[in-house]
């Protein structure tokens, strides 16, 4: 019996996979438990138009992910910090610090856990990394300075 997965079922599919399951296992399993249901022509239509709209959502996603990509590059964040001997910072420029700076001078809202880069401690520029969504990443030049 061809069944479609409604849940991840160890050994069996993923949610949303047709398989064939045991006409036995699946009246006495996974009906019941509610893990899949019948692929009848009205549920096969149902499924088709949910995965053509997951597909349209993801590809409006990518489409809004390169738009701030190519936004991003090459923008230069300036982070005045304090510093002490030898150029060192009291303190150090964090991820969190550089989403707030990206917010204010360029009114961004990037999320810290974006931002991919070690904690900064002395003063200088920094090639910052910032992935935006999964293989869509672009850089930024980080200027900490001095007040």
């Amino acid at each position: 019996m061809k069944v479609i997965l409604l849940k991840d079922i160890k050994g069996v599919g993923k949610k949303g996979d047709v398989v064939n399951a045991a006409d036995g296992y699946a009246r006495n399993f996974l009906f019941p438990r509610q893990l899949a249901q019948e692929a009848s022509d009205n549920n096969m239509h149902i499924l088709n138009k949910k995965a053509e709209t997951e597909r349209k959502k993801k590809t409006a996603e990518i489409e809004e992910a390169q738009k701030l990509a190519s936004e991003l590059k090459d923008k230069v964040v300036k982070i005045i910090g304090k510093a002490g001997e030898n150029r060192k910072l009291f303190g150090a420029i964090t991820t969190k610090d550089i989403a707030t700076a990206l917010n204010k001078q360029y009114n961004l809202d990037i999320d810290k856990k974006k931002i991919v880069t070690d904690t900064i401690k002395l003063l200088g520029t920094y090639d910052v990394e910032v992935k935006i969504y999964p293989e869509i990443s672009t850089k930024i030049k980080v200027l900490v300075c001095e007040q």
